[in-house]
């Protein structure tokens, strides 16, 4: 905004009028000063789908902005959309995104960051959620981006989550995984549950599904398993409900990915805080903005805490009791 400043020597009438002019002026400029001086913004972010988990990103996302003293509304638009878990209604959004006159996308989740990264060449992509950006082939490398796009990694502990589930089924032997066909960030899951099953004795079986309708027939066709992991994978957290009532049915205990699942009906995790991680990539969004960071030099960086979060009416109901050390140190779910 600008100041209209009422010069002396004016004849009496202009100067009136100028001086209402200069007092209506004079109001914006104090509106001005009350945002602190921040460049208005107008941000798109795509997310995949909702659920607790990349919800919590979206809002912790926004938070980061508010925090550094934009105004949502005001200094910074955020036009959030979602795609309700369909692929092509995130590349819709994404092409919508490409066409108008934004400063930066967000992508919430890898198909949602794969379709921002195909449409949007000009203007800075970031993502979150996603859990191996060089496997869903967004960057060159994680430690140098090479493009437009960067953003921030939900890869999980998988080993200590595996680890937290012997001690809840210490004779777990057989875990099973439903898991989308369609997600990237899934398939790279399931490989690293493997390997971290194989080095702690147990085996892994798996199930893939197209859509949250297949869940339940899906975790059906796992067969005799002890217990049921669950990966950050979008399509069965927002369809957690329909695996919950199996496990509850057949007395097999589950351990999620991340604290959204835990709310959703899981036992427990040791997982990530989406908020959190949200905020840490609008941190980064910060650095891009305000200080010219370059998105194609910018590290993928990953979350920097853990904790426990645990279910025990959940575990009570599955037939199974959490240990006294994890529920000490765990923010419990009611």
């Amino acid at each position: 905004m600008t100041t209209t400043r009422v010069m002396a020597g004016l004849a009496l009438a202009a100067a009136s009028a100028l001086a209402l002019a200069g007092c209506a002026s004079g109001d914006s400029g104090d509106s001005g000063s009350a945002d602190g001086g921040k460049q208005k913004l107008s941000i798109g972010i795509s997310q995949l789908v909702q659920h607790p988990a990349l919800d919590a990103a979206t809002e912790g996302f926004k938070k980061a902005f508010i925090d550094a003293g934009y105004v949502d509304g005001d200094t910074v638009n955020f036009d959030v959309q979602n795609a309700n878990g369909e692929q092509s209604t995130a590349v819709t959004i994404a092409q919508s995104f490409a066409s108008q006159d934004l400063d930066m996308v967000l992508a919430v989740a890898t198909p949602a960051a794969q379709a921002a990264a195909q449409a949007i060449t000009n203007i800075p992509v970031l993502f979150t959620a996603v859990t191996d950006a060089e496997s869903a082939e967004l960057v060159d490398s994680n430690e140098k981006p090479g493009g437009n796009i960067t953003g921030t990694s939900d890869a999980a502990p998988i080993g200590d989550q595996l680890d937290l589930l012997q001690q809840i089924v210490p004779d777990a032997k057989v875990v099973g995984i439903v898991y989308s066909s369609g997600e990237v960030n899934s398939e790279v899951q399931v490989k690293a549950a493997e390997a971290a099953a194989d080095e702690r004795g147990m085996t892994i079986k798996s199930q893939t599904v197209t859509t949250a309708n297949d869940i339940a027939q899906a975790a059906a066709a796992l067969g005799d398993v002890d217990a049921i992991y669950v990966p950050t994978d979008n399509t069965v957290v927002s369809g957690i409900s329909a695996l919950v009532q199996y496990a509850e049915g057949k007395q097999i205990p589950i351990i999620g990915a991340e604290a959204g699942t835990v709310e959703g009906g899981a036992i427990a995790t040791l997982g990530i805080d989406y908020e959190k991680l949200g905020h840490q990539t609008g941190e980064m969004a910060l650095k891009i903005l305000e200080n010219d960071g370059d998105p194609a030099t910018m590290p993928v960086e990953v979350s920097k805490e853990f904790s426990y979060v645990v279910n025990p009416g959940a575990a009570e109901r599955m037939g199974v009791t959490i240990p006294e050390d994890i529920l000490d140190k765990a923010e419990t779910v009611e």
